[in-house]
């Protein structure tokens, strides 16, 4: 059994890969102060509530927080006797290195989509994912990451219009009727929704003439089917891109010890 373990700057999420499905998957809020024996107690409920057997013998680790790193490896040492695998770490192999400028640091979940990605859909690909940034992941035709964009994320940019006009409330991300608001909320909502489908847009087709390449463009991250919607800016949605990258990346390295 293998634990997949992904942390975003919003969210953490505990996947349990039996060799063939995940069998169960959870989410807690990512926070650098929790230690391994919180972690212990919450999945260990989870798995007792759920009725979930899973002898965790492996594990992988996936985070852009550098802080929760250290607890997650307590984790998989003190209570699964297995010395997980940190991508983005030197002994964490990658089956094509990326290829971007000399001392630049890939975040780990950028390569973890660009792994799943090429294995899913083959090369010369574009995979936008909707988390706490917006980020828009070029894979070239080997399947190496070779650069890409980074756009603050769709709840960040309402959050920032709540905290910087005092006249502008919290709303919740959804697909407006129309284009043109006629109260706060409608204008905000619409200015978020019908902004980022220009931004993918515009995003999309820059990258496809700098490529000079159609490109198929993959989408991942919880807000992702939101865009979806009667839009053809996406040629595949897929829910656990991250995850299934986490557990071709374990593979890789057992094949290749």
């Amino acid at each position: 059994m293998l634990l997949a373990i992904d942390c975003g700057n919003t969210n953490t999420v505990f996947s349990i890969w039996d060799g063939t499905r995940f069998v169960a998957t959870w989410r807690i809020a990512t926070d650098h102060k929790r230690t391994a024996d919180e972690y212990f107690v919450w999945l260990s409920s989870l798995m007792a509530m759920t009725k979930t057997e899973a002898p965790i013998t492996e594990a992988i680790i996936s985070s852009t927080v550098p802080r929760v790193v250290f607890n997650l490896r307590v984790l998989c040492n003190r209570y699964y006797d297995c010395r997980p695998l940190v991508v983005g770490k030197p002994e964490c192999r990658l089956p094509v290195a990326p290829r971007v400028d000399q001392g630049t640091t890939v975040g780990p979940d950028r390569l973890v989509n660009t792994v799943a990605g090429f294995h899913a859909h083959g090369g010369n690909l574009i995979v936008v994912d909707f988390g706490t940034a917006t980020t828009f992941d070029v894979v070239d035709a080997d399947g190496a990451y070779i650069g890409g964009v980074i756009a603050p994320g769709v709840n960040l940019s309402l959050e920032a219009l709540h905290m910087a006009a005092a006249a502008l409330p919290h709303v919740d991300v959804s697909r407006p009727q129309h284009a043109i608001g006629t109260n706060t909320v409608a204008c905000m909502q619409s200015g978020v929704y019908w902004g980022y489908i220009g931004l993918v847009e515009g995003i999309v087709r820059q990258i496809r003439l700098e490529r000079e390449s159609p490109m198929k463009v993959i989408a991942t991250g919880g807000l992702a089917p939101l865009f979806d919607q009667g839009f053809k800016l996406f040629d595949k949605v897929e829910d656990d891109l991250t995850m299934q990258g986490l557990v071709l990346i374990h593979r890789y390295n057992k094949e290749t010890e």
